[in-house]
């Protein structure tokens, strides 16, 4: 497992709170990242889980907190007292340093493989053509999926079109990457090819937050995890103590609900 850095947070979030309505989504949530480290966010639908991801890379702006990337805050600035939303502009050059893996891989339909892949380089960071298609062939190359470059999103599995989500938020060399659920939307034998191409980059020590439902891959990859419910992080720490020997009685009851599921 890649050693992870020992200097200040590459992501920190600092007491994130979410209303929805009258229904409070995220509670005080803080959580913090290193470079290198993979944090594998677990817990029950409705935890808060995925709106915490949105807030990290400002789709979404928390009611109150802060969410900071090398020590930039994301989404907003203080003017006097107060923090305001930054222009959209403005946002869109922070969130280029979050890569962010959708559930439903969210490519564009109408365009090729290749052309997903190079559009942000070369429209967000200006890169040349010749030198964007020469980075989508070397990304398509590390998700094995060299010869789809032609390809539409129509004509790929749910998998395959997961890889190339992958590979086209590699294409932005993010500071960090956030996977939501990155495989809830695929068939289970789907599920294996783009677990790997995750744990890969966790090998190269491309520092990444994963909300995910798969208990083991989460132990197997993660240097810590994160067990959320009810717009709270219940418990968090190394793989082995939290999934192995969890002090917090909803935290064992979920993970044996969970652990039970997949054993089916």
């Amino acid at each position: 497992m890649f050693d992870v850095s020992t200097g200040a947070p590459l992501v920190r979030a600092t007491d994130i709170w979410m209303n929805r309505g009258s229904n409070t989504v995220l509670k005080g949530v803080s959580i913090e990242a290193r470079k290198g480290e993979v944090i594998a966010l677990l817990g029950p639908s409705g935890a808060g889980k995925s709106t915490l991801l949105r807030c990290l890379n400002a789709i979404e702006m928390a009611d109150r907190g802060l969410v900071e990337v090398e020590g930039e805050i994301i989404g907003c600035e203080k003017v006097g007292e107060d923090y305001v939303r930054l222009p959209e502009k403005q946002v869109a050059r922070q969130r280029a340093e979050i890569g962010m893996v959708f559930q439903n891989f969210n490519l564009f339909p109408h365009l090729s493989v290749l052309q997903n892949i190079i559009d942000a380089p070369m429209r967000v960071r200006g890169m040349k053509k010749a030198d964007a298609v020469k980075l989508a062939h070397d990304l398509l190359a590390r998700v094995r999926l060299s010869d789809k470059a032609d390809a539409y999103p129509r004509h790929l599995s749910g998998g395959q079109q997961q890889r190339i989500a992958i590979a086209r938020a590699l294409a932005m060399n993010p500071k960090v990457m956030l996977f939501d659920e990155p495989t809830s939307a695929l068939d289970p034998h789907l599920t294996d090819e783009v677990l790997d191409v995750i744990r890969e980059l966790a090998e190269t020590g491309m520092t990444m937050i994963i909300v995910t439902h798969e208990v083991a891959f989460a132990r197997d990859v993660a240097h810590t995890v994160a067990v959320m419910g009810e717009g709270t992080i219940m418990e968090i720490g190394p793989p082995d103590e939290v999934l192995r020997a969890p002090k917090d009685p909803r935290v064992q009851t979920f993970l044996a609900r969970a652990l039970k599921e997949m054993a089916r």
